[in-house]
């Protein structure tokens, strides 16, 4: 499979073939929901917390005698039936994370990169390198590519002006190469791969 390279002037730099191995799948949408509800349940910060009625600071004494009011036996007033009772069953500090093989996670990347060329929204652009840190300029050049919703991989390292000029564009994500991830590929309209990146990727998957 081959794409049209470009530069981000919009010119064109010839071409590059892409390997059916990583590009060329027919994408399977539980492999990719698995894959995306792995890495939200990483991302879960898990530190809501309710107090029970042990944690609670309130009197422990009996509320009122066992016999002879009338009302209802009760003890403490920690009890969760009570305004300012502790929680029965709160949400407590904990991990959401689970497992998912390695293999599966690698899988699911190939089959996001597989949807992105099957969508045609693959471009790929020489390189990621911008003369100025200017966020006008860079979002003027993506006007022109018609790129309003985009993920750019670059190479193992990124262009420090490109990166700076291009993050305080709304909708718009730069990251390395090592960084790229099917949350991220799924969630923007393009994907804009450096050549350097199609290579480390080939490379990565060999």
């Amino acid at each position: 499979m081959e794409l049209n390279v470009k530069t981000l002037e919009g010119k064109d730099a010839g071409k590059v073939s892409l390997s059916d191995a990583i590009f060329g799948l027919e994408p399977r949408e539980d492999i990719l929901a698995r894959v995306i509800r792995w890495q939200l349940a990483k991302k879960q910060q898990g530190t809501h917390k309710a107090q029970g009625r042990a944690e609670v600071s309130r009197t422990g004494a009996k509320m009122y005698k066992q016999k002879g009011t009338g009302r209802a036996r009760h003890h403490s007033a920690r009890a969760p039936q009570f305004r300012g009772g502790g929680k029965a069953h709160g949400p407590v500090v904990r991990s959401h994370e689970h497992d998912l093989p390695k293999k599966v996670r690698a899988l699911g990347l190939r089959h996001a990169l597989s949807a992105k060329i099957k969508a045609e929204d693959v471009i790929v652009l020489d390189n990621l390198v911008a003369a100025d840190a200017k966020t006008k300029a860079l979002a003027g050049v993506f006007e022109t590519l018609g790129l309003t919703n985009a993920l750019f991989i670059g190479g193992a390292e990124l262009d420090s002006n490109f990166k700076l000029a291009a993050q305080n564009i709304p909708n718009i994500d730069v990251l390395p190469v090592q960084g790229i991830n099917v949350y991220d590929i799924l969630r923007r309209g393009k994907l804009v791969l450096s050549k350097a990146a199609v290579e480390a990727l080939e490379e990565r998957f060999k």
